[in-house]
């Protein structure tokens, strides 16, 4: 019997250049958009630089819901970058090195202080999602993790390769 919570890499944890940033998925268009829309859902994600991304649906995107996630995905003394949203006030006062991209103002601020890697991701996720034309809610995480898988493992040689490793075959 394989183990998948190993197999799976889900206990890796983040360290170096990390971006953090939320999005929302789904729901109706019409109206507000973004934060508050009614209907979307809420996910979290965290991206090491160059390197691997990590997806969580979460029930809200409050502080006190996001930096259990944060703490336990990311070594202490990385290097955080996000954009200016409140939640990630407590970062500040962390054992991270906090950065924050303002971006009613910019988008980058200097070379490395920028999230536009889990931007492109989510960019890459909705597109992907799109064709479906609507996911029940209760199925969104896998398919929101298939993203994710394929954003990490590249190719569809690299992904292949991986399945297999993961299933000994």
């Amino acid at each position: 019997m394989i183990d998948y919570h190993l197999s799976l890499e889900a206990d890796e944890l983040f360290d170096g250049k990390v971006e953090l940033d939320e999005s929302y998925f789904g729901g109706v268009r019409k109206g507000k958009r973004g934060r508050g829309a009614a209907g979307k859902t809420a996910v979290f994600g965290i991206l090491k630089r160059n390197g691997k991304v990590y997806t969580i649906v979460v029930a809200d995107t409050k502080q006190t819901t996001l930096m259990p996630v944060i703490k336990r995905k990311i070594k202490p003394d990385s290097f955080v970058y996000t954009d200016s949203y409140r939640s990630y006030n407590a970062l500040d006062v962390s054992e991270f090195k906090h950065f924050r991209v303002n971006h009613s103002k910019e988008f980058t601020c200097g070379k490395n202080n920028h999230i536009n890697g889990i931007e492109n991701f989510w960019n890459q996720s909705k597109r992907t999602l799109r064709k479906y034309n609507g996911i029940d809610k209760k199925h969104f995480h896998l398919f929101l993790k298939e993203c994710e898988f394929r954003f990490n493992y590249g190719s569809p040689s690299n992904q292949l390769k991986t399945l297999r490793k993961w299933c000994d075959i």
